[in-house]
C-alpha cells in the first residue's frame, strides 16, 4: 500500500496584509472559482480515463490467463487452541508451497480448505492471500483461519437395518472430538439386535500418526451374533481391528480377534460341530474400491469396481485360523435416453480356501464362507456376491441335516431341519432397469419403478469337493428370480416394494414367490 510521507503534502502561505481587504476577497473569490473548475475537470477527466466494466474483465482475465510466478512466504494460523499447528501445517504445508503461480495457489488453497474440512474437527475454515513482505516481491503470504468445533461432544441414537440379514438395530453413538489436539476422534458404540446380536465397540481415529501421511485407526470390540435359526451356532467376537491406510481408493487394516462358536440348542450337524470352540482370527485385508457412478442409490452412468483380499493365518499358533478370501465386484450403469431410464448391470464373484501344511484336507471357517440372499438391493450394495432378491438370507447354497433328537415317550427319532454351511465359492449377477412412474408427483419425490433378474450359486470345495467339482454342473445349479417393483426414498429410510417370481431354486433352498419389502440406510 503506497502511503505519503510529510513532506509531500502541499503547503499553502497566508496572503500579505494591505489596505485593499476587499480587492483581495475578490480576488480569493476568484481564485476559488477557478479551483472548483479545475476539479471540476480533473474528475472528469478521471472518468473518462476509468475502464469500463468490460476492459476491466478482459483484464482480470488476461491476469489468469499467463502464469503470474508467485512463492509462498509465510503461513500464518489463528483461530486454533487446542489443535496443534503442526497438524494444521502437515495437511496444507505440501500444496500451498509447491504453488509456482497465482493460478496454482488459488487451486492448492482450495484443496487445503477441503483437507481441513475432512477432519472434522472445525467448525469453519478460511484461507486469505495476501501479499508478502514489501521488501520481497513476488511472494505471498496465506493465512489460514479456523473455528474449532464448539460442540466436542456429541452422540447419535437410531434403529438401523441389515436387509441381507432381516435384522434391525438399536444403536447408541457418543464422540468425542480433538481430545489430545492432534485431531484424534474417540467414539464408544453400543448396539443391539432384535434377534439378540449384541456389540458394543470403542476406538479412535487420527488423521495421521508422527512422519506417516495416512490415517490410522484403533478399535476394540465385542460382539455376539445369533445364527441359531439359520446355522444353529452363536459366535463370540472379542478383537482388535488397526486400521493403517484408508485412501479414497485404499484400505488397509489388520485384526486380531478372538473366536468362539457354540451351540446352545446342541442340534448343530456335523459340519458345525467340527468347527466348534475356540479360535485365533489373525488376518490382514486390502480393498481397492473404486466407484464413478453418479449415484449409489439410482445409477443411471458410471461404473464401480472393488476387490477385497484376506490372508488370516499370521499368527504361529495351533488355535490359529488359516485361509485365504478374495471377493470382486463389477458394476455398470448406462442410460437409456427415455423416462429417465438406465440399466444397470453387475457380476460378483468371491473363494475362501485354507492354506498351510494339508490344506486340502482342511475345512474353511464357517463364519468366513460365502453366504446368499436377502433382501437388500443388488444395485446399492456393492461388497462381493451377496444378494439375491426372492431367496431368504442364508437361503441357498450347501446345507448339513441337523442332528436327530430323540423323543422321550417313543424312543424314535425326528429330524429338525438343516442347517446353512455356506460355499467355498460364489457367483452373482443381476440386470436392474430403473425408470420414472408416468406421474409427476412421484418424479418430484424421487419414487420410481424398476424391473430387475438376478443369478447366482454357491458350492464347496474344501476338503472333498474339490475333486468332483465341475463348471458345467455348477452353471446348471444357478439359482434366479425376476421381478419389478416401486423404490421410495426418504431422508430416513430407502424403501423397496418388489414382487419376485423364483426362476429356478434347488430342493433345500428357502425361497418365496411374492410381495417383499425391503429397508435400508439412504
Amino acid at each position: 500500500m503506497a502511503t505519503l510521507s510529510s513532506d509531500q503534502v502541499p503547503s499553502r502561505e497566508k496572503p500579505p496584509l494591505n489596505d485593499e481587504e476587499d480587492d483581495g476577497d475578490e480576488d480569493d473569490y476568484e481564485d476559488d472559482e477557478d479551483e472548483e473548475e479545475d476539479d471540476d475537470d480533473e474528475a472528469e477527466d478521471e472518468e473518462e480515463q476509468k475502464p469500463s466494466p468490460a476492459i476491466q474483465k478482459a483484464r482480470v482475465n488476461a491476469l489468469f490467463s499467463r502464469p503470474v510466478r508467485i512463492h509462498v512466504c509465510n503461513v500464518v494460523i489463528k483461530g486454533n487452541t487446542i489443535t496443534k499447528d503442526h497438524l494444521i501445517e502437515a495437511h496444507v504445508a505440501d500444496a500451498l508451497r509447491s504453488a509456482s503461480t497465482i493460478q496454482e495457489l488459488l487451486k492448492a488453497s482450495v484443496v487445503a480448505n477441503a483437507r481441513l474440512r475432512q477432519l472434522g474437527i472445525f467448525d469453519s475454515v478460511s484461507i486469505t492471500l495476501d501479499e508478502g513482505p514489501p521488501g520481497l516481491p513476488g511472494t505471498a503470504n496465506v493465512i489460514i483461519e479456523v473455528v474449532e468445533a464448539k460442540n466436542k461432544l456429541t452422540g447419535d441414537l437410531g434403529v438401523f437395518s441389515r436387509p441381507e440379514e432381516r435384522t434391525w438395530f438399536l444403536e447408541g453413538l457418543i464422540r468425542r472430538k480433538n481430545f489430545f489436539g492432534y485431531g484424534d476422534i474417540w467414539d464408544a458404540t453400543v448396539a443391539y439386535g432384535w434377534d439378540q446380536t449384541a456389540e458394543l465397540s470403542a476406538g479412535v481415529s487420527l488423521p495421521r500418526f508422527g512422519a506417516l501421511p495416512n490415517p490410522l485407526m484403533a478399535r476394540v470390540s465385542l460382539l455376539t451374533q445369533d445364527w441359531l435359526k439359520l446355522s444353529s451356532y452363536k459366535e463370540h467376537l472379542l478383537g482388535l481391528s488397526l486400521g493403517f491406510l484408508s485412501t479414497r481408493y485404499h484400505d488397509l487394516t489388520y485384526n486380531l480377534t478372538w473366536r468362539t462358536l457354540i451351540d446352545p440348542s446342541q442340534m448343530a450337524s456335523k459340519s458345525v460341530r467340527r468347527q466348534l470352540g475356540h479360535s485365533l482370527l489373525s488376518s490382514i485385508k486390502y480393498t481397492f474400491k473404486i466407484d464413478k457412478r453418479n449415484s449409489h442409490l439410482r445409477p443411471r452412468h458410471g461404473y464401480a469396481f472393488l476387490s477385497s483380499s484376506q490372508i488370516a493365518g499370521l499368527v504361529p499358533d495351533s488355535k490359529s485360523l488359516r485361509f485365504i478370501r478374495q471377493e470382486f465386484d463389477l458394476r455398470g450403469a448406462f442410460p437409456l435416453g427415455f423416462y429417465n431410464a438406465a440399466l444397470n448391470v453387475g457380476v460378483a464373484a468371491g473363494f475362501v480356501m485354507p492354506w498351510g501344511s494339508g490344506f486340502v484336507n482342511n475345512h474353511s471357517p464357517l463364519p468366513d464362507q460365502f453366504f446368499m440372499g436377502g433382501h437388500s438391493s443388488p444395485v446399492c450394495t456393492i461388497g462381493g456376491p451377496t444378494s439375491l432378491l426372492g431367496f431368504k438370507y442364508r437361503g441357498l447354497g450347501p446345507t448339513d441335516t441337523r442332528r436327530h433328537i430323540p423323543t422321550d415317550n417313543e424312543g424314535s427319532s425326528t429330524a429338525v431341519g438343516s442347517d446353512a454351511i455356506g460355499g467355498d465359492i460364489a457367483v452373482g449377477t443381476f440386470a436392474d432397469l430403473s425408470f420414472d412412474l408416468p406421474l409427476k408427483i412421484f418424479r418430484q419425490a424421487g419414487i420410481h419403478g424398476h424391473a430387475f433378474i438376478c443369478a447366482g450359486n454357491l458350492a464347496k470345495l474344501f476338503p472333498q469337493e474339490l475333486k468332483s467339482f465341475s463348471l458345467h454342473k455348477f452353471g446348471e445349479t444357478f439359482r434366479s428370480s425376476a421381478g419389478f417393483g416401486v423404490i421410495v426414498p426418504t431422508k430416513l429410510f430407502r424403501m423397496e416394494i418388489n414382487y419376485c417370481y423364483i426362476l429356478r431354486q434347488s430342493e433345500n433352498d428357502r425361497a418365496k414367490t411374492g410381495i417383499q419389502f425391503s429397508f435400508s440406510s439412504p
